[in-house]
């Protein structure tokens, strides 16, 4: 049996609720947004309530529908009261059916020269909140029999980067949970991908701490960079692949970008 051509005005994520981590910028929004505009209901997290209450004003402007769920998801308690909050509020109450896990933290430098007062923090957003995050929704997921679990890494979560390795090793991490729950979980209908940026033009590196003037003269050498909405781009396109189909890793790069 062969799919059926979608229609020019088809909205191919209508019926379907979406959380979306890091949603107040960059990636996050952006991925809000195209989700948002293939007809998905959308749940906005970060820590930024006044950025998500903007993001949610352009998705209701577009005719589209968002919760402002704010909070730090670095902490268990407070992903748990996201997937509750989201249940309390989506069809009814009763379903969510895709999860991208967006929010994360860079940090420039490498073993010997990154600030070590920061690597806990980095680890308990990246990775542990990464990781509780995908555990609860993967059993919810399970029981239902379908859905989707995107975790956004990093070229650098495969190939590392000497300016940003312990970043790099946090997204080697997702990698793996990623990989791991996919195996665990497929037999279930449920989808888990992983998407790794290149270098994106975002706030991303203002807030790891690298140089304005040091990045703009590395990244020079590669010509124009990717966007936020040329990643959101591949996830939508992979969420709206059909059930049987799984797309599990896409690592998408600037044309000009030879390293990392």
């Amino acid at each position: 049996m062969t799919n059926r051509p979608q229609q020019a005005d088809e909205k191919r994520l209508c019926g379907k609720t979406a959380i979306v981590t890091g949603a107040s910028s960059g990636i996050g929004r952006a991925t809000a947004l195209a989700l948002a505009g293939e007809g998905a209901a959308v749940v906005l997290n970060a820590r930024r309530r006044e950025r998500l209450t903007e993001v949610a004003a352009e998705i209701a402007a577009l005719g589209g529908k968002a919760l402002v769920a704010p909070g730090d998801v670095g902490k268990k308690e407070a992903i748990d009261a996201l997937l509750a909050q989201t249940l309390a509020w989506a069809n009814g109450g009763n379903s969510y059916h895709i999860v991208v896990a967006n929010a994360g933290r860079g940090l420039e430098g490498g073993l010997l020269t990154s600030d070590e007062a920061q690597w806990e923090a980095l680890y308990r957003t990246n990775v542990l909140g990464t990781a509780h995050l995908m555990r609860q929704a993967g059993r919810y997921l399970v029981q239902r029999q379908c859905g989707d679990i995107v975790a956004v890494g990093s070229v650098v979560g495969r190939a590392i980067s000497p300016f940003s390795s312990v970043y790099g090793a946090t997204k080697f991490a997702v990698a793996g949970l990623v990989e791991g729950l996919r195996r665990e979980i497929c037999g279930h209908g449920v989808r888990v991908s992983l998407v790794m940026p290149g270098i994106v033009n975002s706030e991303f590196q203002q807030m790891a701490g690298y140089d304005e003037e040091k990045f703009g003269a590395f990244t020079a050498q590669f010509g124009a960079l990717l966007e936020p909405g040329d990643i959101a781009e591949g996830i939508r396109w992979l969420l709206t692949l059909p059930p049987h189909v799984h797309v599990n890793e896409i690592m998408i790069r600037s044309t000009g970008q030879s390293t990392p």
